[in-house]
């Protein structure tokens, strides 16, 4: 089992702590980065390994403790090596996360006895073009952001679906999501929330100054493109909020349903409803249900 957390956080060093004595104790190997191991009160028998695309190879399952930047970060590794990721929330919201602080002798029993389901979740691929040429490619698993770098200044776009254009606009930028991402920067920017097994990608401006520029759901086949006009200052490109590169003026996004998934490990069967009810506390007093 890889262990992956955010040593700057306390609770994420304690909650470690407990997580790799509960595995150790039962039998189960622990590996965590060599250039974190300082930070964590390690027992000998932790395997110190360094970064790099093999760092799963052998490995079940990784156990990543934090906020959403942390989740995110193990993403990156799961998605890389197709292991399995299981998220415990040590932030705020953490909707990819599946256990919480107070479970954490829950999700010791459950890797040991391999008691978990895994799901597949939709990624992004995302290509950056200047002058018909391709000069980034990149990838995501809640959202792909073109913004604006000036403060003072809007960031002008036409925005494209299926090679068709949808609407030119000045604003902050526009949000391109997976389902998985709507609950993310997509709803911060006036996105619908998108249940997660719905296959879909979402295309949201973000403070656009203009008549048409409502949130977008389209087929997750069809091709997202956001193009930076030739006259606007340079934006940039946000993957996960995690990867950035600069967009010149003129520069040209697309962006696409990701040819590989992230799978996330499930320790309980609660719909997404109830998920969304806990996370952002959802007043449901007075629900009395379908009769019976």
């Amino acid at each position: 089992m890889f262990l992956l957390a955010h040593t700057g956080r306390p609770a994420a060093i304690r909650s470690a702590e407990l997580v790799v004595q509960g595995l150790l104790r039962c039998g189960i190997g622990v590996r965590v980065l060599a250039a974190e191991a300082a930070d964590l009160p390690l027992p000998a028998e932790v395997e110190l390994v360094e970064a790099g695309p093999d760092v799963l190879d052998g490995c079940e399952l990784l156990v990543v403790l934090g906020g959403d930047g942390t989740l995110l970060r193990g993403a990156e590794f799961s998605r890389i090596s197709g292991v399995p990721m299981l998220g415990v929330n040590l932030g705020r919201v953490g909707f990819l996360a599946e256990a919480e602080r107070d479970d954490l002798d829950k999700v010791v029993d459950r890797v040991v006895t391999r008691s978990y389901e895994v799901e597949e979740r939709m990624t992004l691929d995302v290509l950056v073009r200047t002058d018909g040429q391709i000069v980034h490619t990149d990838w995501a698993l809640n959202e792909a952001s073109v913004e604006k770098a000036a403060r003072e200044r809007l960031l002008e776009v036409v925005t494209e679906v299926d090679g068709r254009p949808v609407s030119r606009f000045g604003g902050d930028g526009v949000v391109c999501a997976t389902p998985t991402g709507s609950t993310a920067y997509a709803f911060s920017a006036g996105g619908p929330v998108v249940w997660p097994e719905v296959e879909a990608l979402l295309m949201v401006p973000i403070s656009a100054h203009a008549l048409f520029a409502k949130p977008l759901v389209t087929s997750p086949r069809s091709v997202l493109a956001v193009e930076v006009q030739p006259q606007t200052p340079h934006g940039v490109l946000w993957c996960d909020g995690r990867r950035t590169v600069e967009l010149p003026a003129g520069a040209r996004v697309e962006v696409r349903r990701g040819a590989v998934p992230v799978r996330l490990a499930r320790l309980h069967h609660a719909s997404f409803t109830d998920r969304l009810v806990a996370k952002f506390a959802l007043p449901v007093a007075g629900w009395r249900g379908a009769p019976h």
